[in-house]
């Protein structure tokens, strides 16, 4: 039995996700991926079963630094404002520190590969952010409403202004560069519209 190289499975995770952002799911292969990395085929299949299970330990490995990035600091006793605020902070240092992942993970939320990639990161995540909202609705910060209507007030608007600033330009295609100033500025916007 050969030995694994972390090293090399470094260079496979990089350049699967590399293809996978470049090319779509739908153009990624174990062929294109070892050519990519100056391999043989059957050096991969010593590392992974095949094409499903090298997607779905990147996404899993991945999304859990994601999951973790995305709660530090957090604390659900957290008010709305202060709580959003950090996550903000998070889910932007996150995506912009890691603009190929954010693509990768786009890639797999409109795939089969979604329900592996959420549950990696979802476990600890989930409570954390469910216990979060139970304590600003018990408050009275914010009224009952459903998770997507929260999300969708909450985050849609950061993660527009992220794919603006890693593309580089807006709509128009007019340069873009996100500022704190751009980035406060519509959190104060997110934050009112949350607000009782």
């Amino acid at each position: 039995m050969r030995i694994r190289d972390e090293e090399k499975i470094k260079l496979v995770k990089e350049k699967a996700i590399e293809l996978i952002v470049t090319h779509g799911l739908e153009g990624f292969s174990m062929n294109k991926l070892a050519k990519a990395c100056s391999i043989s085929v059957a050096t991969l299949y010593i590392y992974y079963k095949d094409r499903d299970d090298l997607i779905i330990t990147i996404a899993v490995e991945e999304g859990n630094k994601m999951g973790t990035a995305m709660i530090a600091d957090f604390d659900p006793e957290m008010s709305l404002e202060e709580g959003l605020r950090k996550q903000w902070e998070n889910r932007c240092n996150y995506s912009i520190n890691n603009p190929m992942m954010s693509l990768f993970f786009d890639q797999l939320r409109s795939s089969s590969y979604q329900q592996e990639f959420l549950a990696s990161f979802l476990k600890e995540f989930k409570t954390v952010v469910g216990k979060f909202m139970h304590n600003i609705i018990q408050r009275g910060e914010i009224d009952k409403m459903p998770f997507e209507v929260y999300w969708s007030i909450a985050f849609a608007p950061l993660y527009n202004l992220i794919r603006f600033h890693n593309e580089g330009k807006s709509m128009g295609g007019r340069p873009f560069k996100l500022t704190d100033e751009i980035l406060w500025q519509t959190f104060d916007l997110a934050l009112k519209a949350l607000k009782k």
